[in-house]
C-alpha cells in the first residue's frame, strides 16, 4: 500500500500539462483588444506592444513573490486602464452624445465571487471597483449613478470625465488601434485562478449601452476545476453565447481541451471578425485566439515565457 501510494505522489509532482511542458507554478495572460493592426504605423505599434509588455511585466513580477491571483488581475488590468493606447479606462472611446461610459469585471476561481460595475464615468480604474464590489458587498453588478456613490463611499479615486480624454485618446485615431477591451487571466502559485476585463465599449455607442465585459459568463469568468476566461470583440455576441462561461462547460462537462473548446468558439459559435478570447487553464495551459485580423495579447509564465504580439 505504502509502495502505490509513493508511486501516486511522484506522478502528482512529475504532472505536466497536456503540450508536453512542465506545468507552471504561475501564468499571467493579458490582451488589450481585438481589431485590425495592419496598417498601423510604427508609434502605434510601438505605444501598444510598450503597454502589453508594462503589464504583463508587473503581472510576472508580482506572481513571482507569490501573489494571488485576484491581486494580480486588479494590478495588469489597472495598468493598461491607465494607459491611453488601450480602450479601457484612460483611453476609453466615447458614446454618441460624447461621454465616457466604463465597465468592468473581476472573477474569483477558488470561491467563484466576482464583482462588476458597469456604466461609470467618473472612476479612474474601474476593476478596482469591481473588486471592490466582490469584497465589499453581496452583490455581483453596480451600475451607473449608484456604482458612483459606492466607489465615493469606498474612497475610491474620482476624476473629472476630461480625464479620459487624453491628447492621445482613440477618437483621435479612428483607424481601429483602440477597438476592444483589455483583459487578464492568471493561475498563481497556490493553484487558483482568476479573470478580469476592462473597457470602454464601443465606439459611438448609444448611452447606456453595456456590453460583456461586465457581464459574469460572458466576457470574464474564472472556476478552479476548468480555467480562466477573458474576452475582446463584440460584446453582444459574446453575452448572446455566454462565450466565456462555454469554455469552462465544454471543458467540465465535455471533457475538452482549454485550446479545442476555445477554437470551437472562435470557428464554430462566433462570426469572423467578431473578437477573440485570452485564456488558462487549471494546470496552466495557455491559449491567445481570435478571428479578427489581430489582437493586441501577450503572456508570461514561471518556466520563462514572455512575449507580447498583435497578430
Amino acid at each position: 500500500m505504502f509502495f502505490r501510494w509513493f508511486l501516486l505522489l511522484g506522478l502528482l509532482m512529475s504532472i505536466q500539462n497536456v503540450n508536453g511542458e512542465e506545468t507552471p507554478k504561475w501564468v499571467v495572460v493579458i490582451h488589450g483588444g481585438a481589431g485590425d493592426p495592419t496598417n498601423w504605423d510604427d508609434a502605434k505599434r510601438n505605444a501598444r506592444l510598450n503597454g502589453l509588455e508594462q503589464a504583463l511585466r508587473k503581472g510576472a513580477e508580482m506572481l513571482a513573490e507569490g501573489a494571488t491571483a485576484v491581486d494580480t488581475v486588479q494590478a495588469v488590468v489597472q495598468v493598461l486602464e491607465d494607459d491611453p493606447a488601450f480602450n479601457a479606462g484612460r483611453g476609453a472611446v466615447l458614446t454618441k452624445d460624447g461621454h465616457a461610459e466604463l465597465d468592468a469585471s473581476i472573477m474569483d476561481g477558488k470561491t467563484r465571487n466576482c464583482g462588476a460595475i458597469a456604466g461609470v464615468t467618473n472612476v479612474k480604474n474601474p476593476i478596482r471597483l469591481a473588486k471592490c464590489v466582490m469584497t465589499e458587498t453581496k452583490h455581483v453588478l453596480l451600475a451607473g449613478e449608484g456604482a458612483e456613490q459606492f466607489a465615493a463611499n469606498q474612497n475610491q479615486e474620482l476624476v473629472d470625465p476630461d480625464y479620459f480624454l487624453s491628447s492621445t485618446h482613440p477618437d483621435a485615431n479612428p483607424d481601429g488601434l483602440y477597438l476592444g477591451t483589455v483583459g487578464c487571466v492568471v493561475l498563481d502559485q497556490h493553484g487558483n485562478l482568476a479573470a478580469g476585463t476592462s473597457t470602454g465599449g464601443t465606439p459611438n455607442k448609444l448611452p447606456g449601452r453595456i456590453g460583456d465585459s461586465p457581464i459574469i459568463g460572458a466576457g470574464t469568468y474564472a472556476a478552479n476545476d476548468t480555467c480562466a476566461v477573458s474576452g475582446t470583440g463584440v460584446g453582444e455576441e459574446y453575452i448572446r453565447n455566454s462565450v466565456a462561461y462555454d469554455v469552462a462547460a465544454q471543458m467540465r462537462y465535455a471533457g475538452r481541451s482549454i485550446n479545442d473548446a476555445v477554437t470551437q468558439i472562435m470557428d464554430q459559435t462566433l462570426k469572423p471578425g467578431v473578437g477573440g478570447l485570452i485564456a488558462v487553464s487549471r494546470t496552466g495551459e495557455i491559449v491567445m485566439q481570435h478571428n479578427t485580423p489581430g489582437m493586441s495579447c501577450g503572456s508570461a509564465d514561471s518556466n520563462g515565457r514572455f512575449e507580447t504580439r498583435l497578430k
